[in-house]
């Protein structure tokens, strides 16, 4: 255990000695408060990511030791940086029409203007990340040769689909325009337009994940040696899915803390450790052990798109997100030992 998490545990005292400077720095005798601020992020971040995680493992597998070690470097800077950071001062920028010197500016000096900014732009950006989730789900309940249920009776039928050509662009679309009356009209288009974004970000990434991978199996069958690689591709596709995850974290941090600088630190602790957990559980080959927790970790995605969708027109408390996408983990675990159980009697 200490092997995996070592690296999460120095950036967790690296960073919160530096969310307590930085707190002694912006008003003296506030270090303490950030420091706890920072930790308690930290601790929402990991809770509200244990499905990510095993969805991260699930795809993480089936890449080569280069990618996978890519995807622990570059991807927490990725996630870190571009997520937690870079990518909130972009969308302000983007909507309001200003420069990214002028929103770092102001996220690091009147955090209430940039916080302003940034809730106009919620419903647009989970809307996108609503979208690409439910895509996400459904391509998997749908896929025409999983042999697997853990919820038999759903399962069964959302398999059943898969003979309806394009079912997880149709589904999501009509999702998408069930939420229109609920918009406010000013920024309806707008929503919309991310979500059909949202929709075809999905499709060119699972497309090209598709057509790599048909192109490694054929390198295979001429030489049986070769690697399984997903590549860049594959890389995409993974940090795509985190971002997906981390929108609704990213931009309900700023209910506990407006300060930019204290949010990317909580987030940033919170991150390492879920990456930790990732390369913990495909080492160990824990999916492998434990049948359903694939299966648990996509309904929590399915529950976590409908709650980005319900959170453009109606604010959704973090602690329902995280607990729902929880209680799925929690559930699917405990139906895998029970199946382990099973197994291990029946071979006595």
């Amino acid at each position: 255990m200490i092997r995996y998490f070592l690296g999460s545990y120095i950036v967790t005292v690296f960073g919160l000695i530096m969310a307590y400077l930085w707190g002694e720095h912006i008003h003296n005798g506030t270090g303490l408060t950030c420091v706890f601020i920072a930790f308690v992020l930290a601790v929402l971040e990991i809770s509200l990511s244990f499905d990510n995680a095993v969805v991260n493992a699930m795809k993480l597998e089936h890449m080569s030791e280069k990618w996978k070690h890519r995807f622990i470097t570059w991807g927490i800077l990725i996630a870190v940086f571009g997520m937690r950071f870079l990518f909130p001062l972009l969308v302000v920028a983007i909507f309001a029409k200003l420069s990214i010197v002028t929103v770092l500016n102001m996220a690091l000096n009147d955090v209430n203007s940039y916080a302003h900014y940034l809730h106009l732009t919620h419903a647009p950006i989970v809307a996108f990340g609503g979208s690409f989730l439910l895509m996400l789900f459904m391509d998997y309940f749908t896929e025409k040769n999983k042999d697997v249920h853990w919820i038999k009776y759903l399962e069964d039928n959302l398999q059943k689909l898969h003979k309806v050509p394009g079912i997880c662009t149709i589904v999501t679309l009509l999702a998408l325009t069930a939420l229109m009356p609920e918009i406010q009209p000013g920024v309806r288009s707008t929503v919309f337009l991310s979500g059909v974004s949202g929709i075809i970000t999905y499709l060119v990434i699972d497309g090209l994940a598709e057509w790599m991978e048909r192109r490694q199996e054929e390198k295979m069958k001429l030489n049986p040696d070769a690697i399984k690689c997903s590549g860049i591709v594959g890389f995409l596709y993974l940090e795509l899915i985190d971002a997906s995850f981390s929108l609704d974290g990213v931009l309900g941090a700023f209910a506990l803390s407006k300060d930019i600088l204290i949010i990317t630190i909580g987030l940033c602790i919170g991150a390492m450790f879920v990456r930790s957990l990732t390369i913990m559980l495909v080492e160990k080959k824990t999916l492998d052990s434990y049948l359903y927790l694939e299966h648990g970790a996509h309904w929590a995605i399915g529950t976590l798109a409908v709650l980005m969708f319900v959170s453009t027109f109606h604010e959704v408390p973090e602690v329902v997100t995280g607990l729902m996408g929880l209680a799925f983990i929690v559930a699917a675990f405990v139906s895998s030992l029970i199946h382990n159980k099973k197994v291990k009697n029946n071979e006595k």
